[in-house]
């Protein structure tokens, strides 16, 4: 199997090499940053559970938020003559909303088996309003490009959200594999001094409870975060559980937390002739345990929760990436997919042996109803876990799984919606939750994922309300009968989505990407 994406660092083998991707281009999209800039008219979505405010305006200099003043009364004419009356650049946002910029907290770029060109993952992400990512990792195992494009980004050099680089444990450097605890605490400190961000665990491989948990005390010396995908491998070892105790900041996607929670076993029960590495074994096997675990809402269900939050660890749960497992029909024919996937990533994604979450070898009615069960009882773990007063947060792990870019981030945003999540609270969990997690390994309070004073200006632009139709947030938009016509018309998408103060138009990003799966399309040959 090719060692891709999520996939690529399990055993941290020799990193992929820059030389087989183009590099990130120069920013030719974004204006600005301005000494003044000011967005008149809107309604505020604060991001930190608060109701919507306004008529308001923002204004913006230097890339932070100045002031944030009333334009008037609601149902009212605005107030004229506001000031300041002599921005370097002003942005009609009356009927609009602005939110905070959206945080991914779990992203992947730069496989050229996927597509070449790592600005197009960057300019879906911006044009569906994600103004921070958390590479785990970006560019596989090459640490060098993926801090590159993290300082890039921070300059206003690329087209790009911020970038918090994550890497996998041992990667990057020239020691050989992190094979002892001692290795690991090693690397730490050489991945803390070329400015690395936190560390992407496994859970399998060379990684064994005793290095991770040696990597996990080290980071938290080094100001470093962390977060684990808790692979099967070693899942009885170490659970979600055991990995909270050790230390761990998030826990990403499902693994782990069921295997925490087994009745009348220690480990889940599966066929005589499983094998991790056969890849349709291994994700339609998984959803198998949502009938093992005890009941939600029981004693052990509770407790497993109230234990989790002592420890402070944050839940990702990345819904989406495995949402075609229980509708593969759906996610294959998403209406994004013509316009805006090209040849390269479609060949990925469909069903072979080779590519890491291309599985459905023979995807059954039987399988999508295991993993709709399974749904039921992860939504319910992860919603309880929102109310108890853990904290959520918002990851697309895009690339896999017929999922791209943006798109499956709003797709997320849907499913926290459909776990029990309110609209506010799913916009709280995309900007200020995830904030918060990539600030406080750092030990300071986030600049950034509210719209308020003093915040980096990380801003969102929407015509439509989110709170009544996050749908209205996707790039393709949302249809919607026009009683004058009585006929559908296309509603929504992002508008403006501002980075540190450069504001980018978000339908000329997603133009941008037509035009290049369009020619990539006309270059590849037609079956």
């Amino acid at each position: 199997m090719k060692l891709l994406a999520c996939a690529l660092a399990l055993l941290i083998a020799k990193p992929l090499l820059s030389q087989d991707m183009h590099p990130t281009p120069a920013r030719s999209f974004g204006e600005g940053p301005y000494p003044t800039l000011v967005i008149r008219g809107a309604t505020l979505i604060p991001g930190n559970g608060g109701p919507p405010v306004g008529p308001a305006d923002i204004v913006v200099r230097n890339g932070r938020i100045a002031e944030i003043r009333s334009a008037g009364t609601p149902g009212l004419p605005m107030q004229p003559n506001r000031n300041p009356q002599s921005a370097s650049r002003e942005i009609d946002a009356t009927g609009m909303y602005v939110l905070p910029g959206f945080v991914d907290m779990h992203g992947h770029n730069g496989d050229p088996d996927k597509v070449a060109d790592p600005s197009y993952a960057y300019r879906l992400w911006l044009a569906h309003g994600v103004t921070t990512i958390r590479g785990v990792p970006l560019f596989g195992g090459d640490v060098a490009h993926a801090l590159s494009d993290k300082r890039r980004a921070e300059a206003g050099e690329i087209a790009a959200p911020h970038i918090y680089v994550y890497q996998t444990l041992g990667s990057g450097w020239a020691n050989g594999p992190t094979d002892t605890p001692q290795k690991a605490r090693a690397w730490v400190r050489w991945a803390a001094r070329q400015g690395v961000d936190g560390i992407k665990f496994f859970n399998r491989g060379v990684e064994t409870p005793e290095i991770d948990r040696a990597a996990i005390d080290e980071a938290k010396k080094y100001g470093m975060g962390t977060v684990a995908h808790l692979a099967q491998p070693n899942i009885v070892e170490f659970d979600a559980r055991d990995a909270a105790a050790a230390g761990l900041g998030t826990i990403t996607h499902f693994y782990g937390h069921f295997e925490s929670m087994l009745k009348g076993r220690r480990a889940q029960d599966m066929p005589p002739g499983y094998n991790f590495n056969d890849e349709q074994a291994r994700f339609g096997g998984i959803a198998e345990i949502w009938n093992q675990i005890h009941e939600p809402g029981g004693p052990e269900w509770v407790a497993y929760l109230e234990e989790q939050k002592k420890t402070g660890v944050v839940f990702d749960p990345t819904f989406n990436i495995y949402s075609a497992s229980r509708d593969l029909m759906r996610a294959r024919n998403a209406d994004w997919h013509q316009r805006y996937t090209p040849p390269s990533m479609t060949r990925f994604f469909e069903s072979n042996r080779d590519n890491h979450g291309s599985y459905f070898f023979d995807w059954t009615t039987t399988n999508e109803v295991t993993w709709r069960n399974f749904y039921q009882r992860y939504m319910r773990l992860v919603n309880d876990y929102k109310n108890m007063g853990g904290r959520v947060t918002t990851g697309s792990d895009p690339g896999f799984i017929w999922q791209i870019w943006g798109f499956s981030y709003i797709l997320e945003l849907e499913m926290l919606q459909e776990a029990g999540f309110s609209p506010i609270e799913v916009i709280e969990a995309a900007t200020i939750n995830g904030a918060k997690t990539l600030s406080e390994p750092k030990g300071r309070e986030p600049d950034f994922g509210l719209v308020r004073t003093g915040m980096r200006a990380d801003l969102v632009i929407v015509p439509e309300n989110p709170l009544q139709n996050l749908k209205t947030l996707y790039g393709t938009g949302h249809e919607r009968l026009d009683d004058a016509t009585n006929r559908q018309k296309r509603v929504g998408g992002v508008r403006w989505t501002i980075v540190n103060g450069i504001v980018y138009d978000a339908p000329a990003l997603l133009n941008s990407v037509a035009a290049q799966v369009e020619q990539a399309k006309a270059a590849t040959p037609q079956p």
